[in-house]
């Protein structure tokens, strides 16, 4: 049974592909594979092409079949997927405290740059 969305999180190999193809947009393959191996040299299309598979059967891709290369895509968005595990992590680490998770963030994980452009996302905001 497929899905359209997947409820579980995604492991590293798998965030790895739906990075690329967040990046790429639909993609076959092999432009997957080129596009991970300028990073990682040793991965192979043969390990690419069956963690994509899995995640099609996982219902994390969805897969165009129409072509003799098939097309993938990540089933859902990048900022839906970060959002619930953003969610997820709020949760189980910060006892469902949004602003837990902000002032941890804040406290040495943010630069000058970062802290000053927050600073004006905030005041935009009000």
């Amino acid at each position: 049974m497929m899905r359209s969305t997947f409820a579980r999180k995604p492991t590293a190999a798998e965030l790895e592909v739906l990075k690329a193809l967040w990046q790429l947009g639909s993609a076959t393959v092999k432009q997957v594979h080129q596009l991970l191996q300028a990073e990682r040299p040793e991965i192979t299309y043969a390990r690419v092409l069956r963690q994509m598979q899995i995640m099609h059967t996982k219902g994390m891709l969805t897969r165009d079949e129409s072509e003799r290369s098939h097309l993938y895509a990540p089933a859902q968005s990048q900022n839906l997927l970060q959002a619930n595990l953003l969610k997820d992590l709020i949760h189980k680490a910060f006892s469902g405290s949004g602003k837990a998770l902000v002032m941890a963030a804040l406290r040495g994980h943010v630069t000058r740059e970062e802290r000053a452009e927050i600073e004006r996302f905030l005041h935009e905001d009000l």
